[in-house]
């Protein structure tokens, strides 16, 4: 399954003109989804993308144009969106994931509504594996080995989790370009960082439902350790991504990238953080 919703902005530090922009990328990849899409298209809309867009819009030093907009969800006056080169990819790029995020749940789960919003995304799947190739064959590759190492129930962290970072760094590297392998970098530790995120957010219902979590083996054999150890790891994927965004010249929205990269990324982790202390404090 491919993951979504961990690559959020801490908003709170952000400041009046950073929030300004990011909402604005946000929108902007709303209205591209939209105008590709269709309504469909944005409902799949999120934030893993917008950061995707700030990301390159600020490694290309892109230009914006601004888009004025009345938004039914926030009626009352215009909203601003940015568009600009990337947000067409980024907004693609958010159809590709989709379709096999849906896919996978009704393979797994027989979700009957997913599968028909499967079906209604099938031509525009189409049309952008046909525009980006070498993109859709990682996803598709993704999808195929990622499925066979669950079933075989993988216990190696590095192999599980890298499939993700495979994956992820072939949709970062926008461009074959100077910049590619970099992005690529930061990519691949930015998806082992969000599977790995995923499983640990999952794994008290795994082991209680018996369902695979890469987890499992690690916190029955060191369940002292464990959460030293699982947050020891999460944070060296987030230094290794880190230390790529640093080493790119990125001056452009460099303050919003830094805090999704060490801050806003860390808001699941202190989410379950949080439920477990309320939880014991219950018992």
């Amino acid at each position: 399954m491919i993951m979504f919703g961990y690559i959020y902005v801490n908003r709170k530090g952000l400041s009046e003109e950073d929030r300004k922009d990011y909402q604005s990328y946000y929108c902007g990849l709303c209205q591209a989804l939209r105008k590709s899409s269709g309504v469909k298209g944005q409902v799949l809309l999120n934030y893993d993308m917008t950061f995707l867009i700030i990301l390159l819009s600020g490694l290309y030093e892109l230009e914006n144009k601004e888009e004025e907009f009345f938004c039914p969800l926030h009626p009352g006056k215009k909203k601003i969106a940015y568009i600009n080169e990337v947000t067409q990819y980024a907004s693609d790029m958010n159809v590709l994931l989709s379709y096999h995020n849906l896919l996978d749940d009704w393979q797994d789960e027989k979700n009957y509504p997913k599968h028909v919003m499967s079906m209604m995304l099938k031509k525009d799947y189409a049309r952008i594996s046909h525009k980006y190739p070498r993109q859709a064959e990682a996803v598709e590759a993704y999808m195929r080995k990622l499925n066979m190492l669950e079933h075989k129930r993988e216990t190696n962290l590095d192999a599980i989790a890298g499939l993700t970072g495979e994956m992820l760094g072939e949709i970062f590297a926008w461009k074959d370009d100077i910049w590619s392998e970099e992005l690529h970098c930061l990519g691949f530790y930015m998806g082992k960082f969000i599977y790995l995120m995923d499983a640990y957010e999952d794994l008290e219902k795994d082991l209680r439902k018996k369902e695979y979590n890469p987890f499992e083996s690690m916190v029955k054999n060191s369940p002292q350790d464990f959460e030293t150890l699982s947050k020891l790891i999460l944070t060296s994927m987030m230094s290794e991504c880190s230390k790529s965004f640093e080493r790119l010249p990125i001056l452009q929205h460099a303050s919003i990238i830094r805090n999704i990269l060490y801050s806003g990324v860390w808001s699941k982790y202190e989410y379950v953080q949080a439920k477990k202390k309320k939880r014991r404090k219950s018992q």
